[in-house]
């Protein structure tokens, strides 16, 4: 679905899309957005809940790949390093490179892979123009850059259209 902002479902958090679903679909690959995905904004130690999804992941033959557009030095390094995954900053999201890098380092094919993200205009967008399965999260907290709230506004029908068509 080139250059389609719509996802594949909206989940409330990460830890709500189950490792045991993508992999009876066929997944190999979860690539996951860092900021207001995995955890909030500055947050720089991984959570319980995110380390034990990320096991999960892994005992159902899935990898994780932190996939950011964070332009902070080290802040993704640094979080993939206690994570124990692999990263890649400054991906350039919505463009199809990093999503095509990510997966030509991984060994996976796009229908073998799925973008976790929380916004539609990088991580959707982006996905969907790299063949790649994208799921949506709800964003873990949106205090504190006014941007957000527009940006997720006009998020919204997109948002409502994902909610339909779930992937798992």
């Amino acid at each position: 679905m080139p250059l389609s902002p719509i996802p594949r479902g909206v989940y409330p958090s990460v830890t709500h899309i189950s490792p045991r679903a993508l992999a009876e679909k066929g997944i190999k690959l979860v690539l996951a957005d860092l900021d207001n995905t995995l955890v909030p904004y500055k947050v720089t130690r991984p959570p319980a809940e995110v380390a034990a999804w990320k096991e999960e992941l892994e005992a159902n033959n899935i990898a994780l790949f932190l996939l950011s557009n964070s332009r902070k030095p080290g802040r993704a390094r640094e979080f993939a390093r206690q994570l124990g995954i692999p990263y890649q900053g400054h991906s350039g999201k919505p463009k199809r490179a990093g999503y095509l890098q990510a997966m030509e380092r991984m060994g996976a094919k796009p229908r073998e892979t799925v973008m976790v993200g929380d916004q539609i205009f990088t991580d959707t967008l982006g996905a969907n123009n790299a063949g790649v399965t994208p799921l949506l999260v709800e964003p873990i907290r949106l205090a504190g850059n006014p941007g957000r709230y527009i940006r997720y506004a006009v998020e919204t029908p997109f948002r409502l259209l994902g909610k339909r068509r779930p992937f798992v």
